[in-house]
C-alpha cells in the first residue's frame, strides 16, 4: 500500500457488510435503553457498583425495564404491568413477598446467596397468583433487578429444536431465562401438561432448577396443583430440590375470574 493510500485508510469510514452490527450502532442502541439480548449480544459485565438501580447507569436501568416488560408482553400479560404490592389484598400475600424480595435485593448488594432460593406461590385457578407474581416482578424490576417471566410450559416449548420466537437458538432461550435474570418468575409450573412426566421435560426444568440454583440466582413458582401433581410431571428428586430453601405462600380465596352472578345460557 502507498502511503498517500495509507494515509487516507482510516478504518472507522471502511464499508461494512450488510447488515453488520457496528460499535457506533450498539452504542447508539444502548444509549436509547434498547434491550440488545434481543440481537444475540451478551450483557456487559456487571462491576461492583451497578447491581441495584440506584447505582446503574440509566441506559442499562432501561435496557433491564425493557427486558421486564418484554417478557410480559410475550406471555401476552402487559396489563399485569400496573399491578404493585400496594394493589395485593392480604390473601395474596404481599407482607411475604415483599420481605422476601427485600432478602434477594440485600443479598444482591452484598454478593451473596439469598437465604431463600425459591418463592412458590400455590392456589387454585383464579385465586390471584400470576397477580401476585406479576407485583413481585414489578416490584423488583423497579429495584434494578433484572427479572423475566415465562410460564413452564411455553419455555419447554421453546427449548425444542426450531421453537425459539423470532428465529431465537435453543442456546438464546436458555441464556435469556437460565443465566442472565437475576430472578425468574416460572408462572404455571407443570400447568397444561396433564400429570404426564417426560425425559425432555424433566431434563430441561432440571437444567433450569439447577443451574440457577448454582449460580446463586433465586426463582419463583406459580401452580395451580398440589404437591403429588407437580410429583406425577417431574419426579421426588427434582422436586425436592425446587422444595430445598423454598418458602410456600398459599393464596386462598375464589375465583376471581367468576362473573358475580352465572350466566344465563
Amino acid at each position: 500500500m502507498s502511503t498517500m493510500a495509507a494515509e487516507r485508510f482510516i478504518p472507522e469510514r471502511e464499508p461494512k457488510r450488510l447488515f453488520e452490527i457496528t460499535e457506533r450502532t450498539l452504542a447508539a442502541l444502548r444509549r436509547g435503553g434498547a434491550d440488545l439480548s434481543q440481537l444475540g449480544v451478551p450483557a456487559p459485565p456487571e462491576d461492583s457498583e451497578t447491581e441495584l438501580w440506584e447505582d446503574v447507569s440509566v441506559p442499562q436501568a432501561r435496557a433491564r425495564t425493557l427486558a421486564w416488560r418484554n417478557s410480559m408482553a410475550a406471555a401476552d400479560h402487559d396489563d399485569y404491568l400496573k399491578w404493585r404490592f400496594a394493589d395485593l389484598d392480604d390473601t395474596q400475600r404481599p407482607k411475604a413477598l415483599s420481605d422476601w424480595l427485600g432478602s434477594v435485593v440485600e443479598a444482591k448488594r452484598q454478593k451473596a446467596r439469598p437465604s431463600t432460593m425459591h418463592f412458590i406461590v400455590s392456589g387454585n385457578i383464579g385465586s390471584g397468583k400470576t397477580t401476585a407474581v406479576a407485583a413481585l416482578g414489578n416490584e423488583a424490576s423497579d429495584r434494578g433487578l433484572l427479572v423475566r417471566f415465562v410460564q413452564h410450559s411455553t419455555y419447554l416449548t421453546w427449548r425444542r429444536p426450531d421453537g425459539g420466537p423470532d428465529g431465537m437458538s435453543r442456546y438464546e432461550i436458555r441464556r435469556r431465562h437460565v443465566e442472565d435474570p437475576d430472578l425468574l418468575i416460572l408462572d404455571e409450573l407443570c400447568g397444561e401438561m396433564d400429570g404426564v412426566q417426560t425425559e425432555f421435560v424433566r431434563r430441561e426444568t432440571t437444567d433450569l432448577v439447577g443451574s440457577r440454583l448454582a449460580s446463586g440466582r433465586p426463582t419463583v413458582f406459580s401452580t395451580n396443583l398440589r404437591r403429588d401433581g407437580i410429583k406425577a410431571v417431574l419426579g421426588e428428586r427434582l422436586l425436592s430440590r425446587i422444595e430445598d430453601r423454598a418458602y410456600l405462600a398459599k393464596v386462598v380465596g375464589p375465583d376471581r375470574r367468576m362473573p358475580h352472578k352465572p350466566l344465563d345460557w
